[in-house]
């Protein structure tokens, strides 16, 4: 016995319209290359006034309408390369824009591809009608250079498993950084991951306390004993403990932007050649208080990384890194609420099995609990998750992806023991999606694969990536899902239980 999945005639395609603003440096495109920053001002300042307002309004005319304060980019940008003019020179206010403009240049964030969808429930759901559910679809857009951002899409499930997309504006924004405010322990993790335990991080210990800013931080770095400072190794801790810092932050979009016009880009060094495949959840706590959480793949070009997402409105994003032994690898997925005390989470650590971990502060992950390897044909070489666990009166039930012969990636299920995850009560002997002929060709071929479905009333509706060239949005029955898990005898491929979660 299988599952029915339908597949809708909706179809998400990446847009190449919607374009970022950064700042580009002329030169530092490769980074052997030396900045040419210089150069170009001086020839900017060479032009005459008249042509300097020229130039300004024919590009805030060709540029205004794509983006949602052109002159306020002009102006930061400016800010970043004031350095090169002489101290003392002073510029015109269209001179300044037009260095700005300069220093500027366009990214769009879908322009290779669009995939890795999760899906939840809105925040805000407000003006639904009986049966309706309004969602927030999280998106994974790749650009130039492969660089991935995460973007967001919204619509309306229901009633009767009915589902609409909303147009998302054309004008996009990317958010404020703004600083976080750091946790003891998560430094600590992390200095003991890269192996520095020496005097630097035990004054950090000793003086910081439990939760500090970084204005904290610099007061404690800065009253550092000079003997400790004239040591080699300090300076390499003060650096770590520098970038810990940058990769923890806190972005914010403005309060007139849509959810569907925010785009999160890549800010922290940890992360600064992607943020992949977010993993979407609304976490319900034991107090009953709803926080969304995201797991996502940092990549610096060398490593990667679980990282932290965590907002209540999707407007104000905290991102934190992760440490422990099992905070590794990609894949992670948190269930959406504690089990036994602890929060859990699937991951994939080791590359090529599921596991579950646990935490008791969501940022520190150790001890690993197998659950499924690979072992079917459409799955020998790798499984993983997709998505959050979402509950049912069965079980936890869990979507997964499998990678068979030629890289083909399907996507499958099985069932978990609500109070001990780690047992497999029931998996689908088959696939439950696979890539269709039409879904075949794309940026990665013969793939079909989702970061999180949303279950309303009894449809359980599934984005799925298909060959990073589109997303779609397929449906089940839950209760036929679940029939077509606990119809099967013996769960196939499952670990044997080897003892209790916690």
């Amino acid at each position: 016995m299988n599952a029915e999945i339908t597949r809708t005639s909706l179809r998400l395609r990446p847009n190449p319209r919607r374009v970022i603003a950064k700042l580009f440096v002329p030169g530092e495109e490769r980074p052997e290359h030396e900045s040419r920053s210089a150069a170009v001002i001086r020839r900017v300042m060479a032009l005459d006034e008249a042509t300097v307002c020229t130039a300004l309004d024919r590009t805030v005319r060709m540029f205004a309408g794509r983006h949602r304060d052109v002159r306020a980019i002009f102006t930061d940008h400016f800010a970043s390369v004031s350095h090169r003019l002489a101290a003392g020179v002073e510029l015109s206010e269209s001179r300044r824009l037009l260095i700005g403009a300069y220093f500027t240049h366009e990214y769009a964030i879908e322009g290779a591809a669009l995939c890795n969808p999760s899906m939840v429930a809105h925040p805000d759901q407000s003006g639904m009608a009986q049966g309706q559910l309004r969602y927030v679809l999280s998106v994974r857009g790749i650009g130039e250079g492969h660089l991935s951002s995460i973007g967001f899409r919204t619509g309306v499930i229901g009633p009767g498993g009915a589902l609409t997309v909303d147009t998302p504006p054309n004008v996009v924004t990317t958010g404020a950084h703004q600083q976080a405010v750091y946790e003891k322990r998560l430094f600590q993790g992390k200095l003991a991951e890269f192996g520095h335990d020496d005097e630097v991080s035990a004054v950090l210990n000793r003086w910081l306390p439990a939760r500090f800013t970084g204005t904290d931080l610099d007061l404690v770095l800065a009253g550092l004993h000079p003997s400790l400072v004239a040591r080699q190794e300090a300076h390499r801790t003060v650096e770590l403990i520098r970038w810990i810092a940058a990769c923890n932050y806190t972005s914010e979009f403005p309060g007139d932007t849509v959810v569907s016009g925010r785009v999160l880009w890549p800010t922290g060094p940890s992360e600064r050649q992607g943020m992949e495949d977010a993993r979407f959840v609304r976490f319900t706590d034991d107090d009953g208080e709803q926080t969304y959480y995201a797991t996502y793949t940092a990549f610096d070009g060398v490593d990667v990384a679980p990282q932290l997402l965590q907002t209540k409105d999707f407007r104000t994003f905290h991102i934190t890194q992760t440490t422990g032994s099992a905070a590794r690898n990609k894949g992670m997925a948190l269930f959406p609420r504690k089990i036994g005390g602890r929060y859990a989470a699937l991951t994939r650590g080791d590359g090529e099995s599921s596991a579950v971990v646990t935490s008791d502060d969501i940022r520190t992950w150790n001890g690993t609990q197998p659950v499924q390897v690979p072992g079917r044909d459409w799955d020998l070489v790798q499984v993983g998750n997709c998505g959050s666990p979402i509950e049912t009166p069965e079980g936890w039930l869990v979507l997964t992806h499998g990678v068979g012969p030629m890289r083909v990636y399907t996507m499958g299920a099985m069932l978990l023991d609500l109070d001990h995850p780690e047992r497999v009560l029931a998996t689908l002997p088959e696939p439950l999606l696979l890539p269709t002929a039409a879904e075949r060709d794309g940026y990665v071929p013969n793939v079909v694969y989702s970061c999180g479905a949303l279950l309303h009333d009894d449809t359980l509706v599934i984005p799925y990536g298909a060959s990073d060239a589109t997303i779609g949005l397929a449906t089940t029955s839950l209760r036929g899902l679940l029939a077509a898990l606990t119809g099967e005898s013996e769960p196939q491929h499952a670990l044997p239980h080897a003892g209790g979660l916690l």
